[in-house]
């Protein structure tokens, strides 16, 4: 299109067919890409994915990216992997920000709706949740259920450590927390108690 001096510019980029965009730390895939050049605004669509050295980001709808506003948006089952750890939901935004080598890192990452969580040992679902990278903290509200083997238990906020595996499940408003737990190796009572 015309640009305010006159000259022809590029404002769009399609990309159709096994699109893979690569940077020195992550590359992103799907079949189909749309480069806003005006707006900084990449979207894959097609099965998208985002691969890093420690994490792995894959939507069944789309994957964003905002240059400006240094941001990463799945939406539709978007699923992050890190090592046996995952967390789902139907839309995640990660935030990024520059580390302390001047690279850019997800510092953040937001998770609306139908939130899971999940590790070896427990599985944690809520509405809402937040991850902080770097503390390895999530912190996840409404709703909350937290399931290891046959015992869980329910709150309005919870606050899950996926560094040393701790979850602590907080009341909130409601000031409830409740709990149902199976003993394991259950031996009989004896005969006449």
């Amino acid at each position: 299109k015309k640009g305010a001096d006159g000259k022809t510019q590029i404002w769009r980029i399609d990309a159709g067919g096994n699109v893979r965009i690569t940077s020195p730390r992550q590359t992103a895939y799907g079949k189909k890409g749309v480069y806003d050049v005006t707006k900084g605004i990449f979207v894959l669509t097609g099965a998208p994915r985002l691969v890093t050295a420690t994490d792995q980001i894959s939507a069944s709808q789309s994957l964003e990216f905002w240059e400006s506003r240094s941001l990463a948006v799945a939406r539709g089952n978007a699923v992050a992997v890190r090592g046996d750890k995952r967390l789902r939901a139907d839309v995640l935004t990660a935030y990024f920000a520059k580390g302390k080598d001047g690279k850019s890192q997800v510092n953040r990452v937001d998770a609306y709706d139908n939130v899971l969580i999940s590790s070896p040992t427990e599985i944690v679902r809520g509405r809402r949740g937040v991850y902080n990278t770097q503390t390895g903290i999530i912190v996840l509200q409404g709703s909350v259920k937290i399931t290891r083997g046959s015992d869980q238990l329910n709150g309005e906020a919870a606050e899950v450590n996926l560094n040393t595996g701790v979850s602590r499940l907080l009341s909130g408003s409601s000031g409830r927390v409740r709990g149902f737990f199976q003993r394991q190796g259950r031996q009989p009572l004896p005969k006449g108690r």
